[in-house]
């Protein structure tokens, strides 16, 4: 498989590409009001790149359940400053967390090579025309609701079979704006719309959506299903992030976000040496 991103593309399988968080927001669960500072999180994503991160997702409106809703212009205010000033400072892959088709153009147009989008371009239709025309890598995410409603009451019966039924149509939506299958991307949205036992299903069976033939990316990061099951804080999530994300690779995921590359970057690299000699 390869996942193509305007300049950039890889080929699958390789190493697990680590996707380096970067909120510029005051209200994100872990990081909110860190990186507000364009020079303070321009300094940050260099770091996380000398860490090992293959890709830095920038966010400009945080999608924790209640958060408020960011117009346009206000996500734009907050992100295009470090967009042009990490473009100018490195040539990583540079992903824009947005929902919005007009600040994912405008960030396209400042060098972001990547959209990565909780809604799935189901928010507004002209997304999908957007990655079609752009070029532009696309993550598309499962969620149940909206950020500000998702986890009044999720509910399904049988969640990996509804996350699969999803992404089946979600690509046939994509194919018929225009994107070829090898833009994108699933994230099957662990912590978007689900309880703890939906995560946990959806991470036990994830070999069971690879039939859609691509890539998957999951998001583990500091979630609140690991202070569920650790009853440990956002701040000391660490050892829960990298034994759900160990787990997640071991079971097929190709792509992880994460807020701790350096840390992430090394017991990935344990697991695919294991991985490696298991199939040798």
């Amino acid at each position: 498989m390869i996942w193509r991103c305007g300049r950039l593309s890889w080929q699958f399988p390789r190493p697990t590409l680590v996707m380096g968080i970067l909120n510029v927001t005051p209200d994100s669960f872990s990081d909110g009001g860190q990186f507000l500072d364009p020079a303070k999180a321009v300094d940050q994503a260099l770091a996380m790149i000398a860490d090992g991160a293959d890709i830095i997702d920038i966010g400009g409106e945080s999608t924790r359940p209640d958060a408020p809703v960011v117009d346009e212009a206000g996500e734009l205010r907050r992100v295009l400053p470090v967009i042009r000033a990490l473009r100018l400072a490195s040539p990583v892959a540079i992903s824009i967390d947005t929902m919005k088709p007009a600040v994912a153009r405008e960030v396209i147009e400042a060098g972001a090579d990547i959209v990565n989008d909780v809604a799935a371009a189901f928010a507004d239709p002209a997304m999908a025309r957007l990655i079609a025309e752009s070029g532009a890598g696309y993550v598309a995410m499962h969620m149940q609701g909206d950020p500000r409603t998702m986890q009044a009451n999720p509910t399904y019966e049988d969640v990996v079979g509804e996350v699969g039924t999803f992404f089946g149509s979600c690509l046939e939506r994509l194919r018929q704006a225009g994107v070829a299958d090898e833009q994108v991307v699933l994230d099957p949205g662990i912590g978007f719309g689900k309880r703890l036992e939906h995560n946990l299903a959806l991470l036990s069976w994830m070999d069971a959506l690879r039939n859609w033939q691509r890539p998957w990316l999951v998001g583990l990061s500091r979630k609140s299903f690991l202070g569920q099951i650790t009853g440990a804080d956002v701040q000391d999530r660490l050892p829960g992030s990298l034994a759900a994300t160990v787990l997640a690779v071991e079971r097929g995921a190709a792509i992880v976000r994460t807020h701790d590359v350096l840390e992430t970057k090394q017991a990935l690299k344990v697991t695919e040496a294991i991985l490696q000699a298991q199939r040798s």
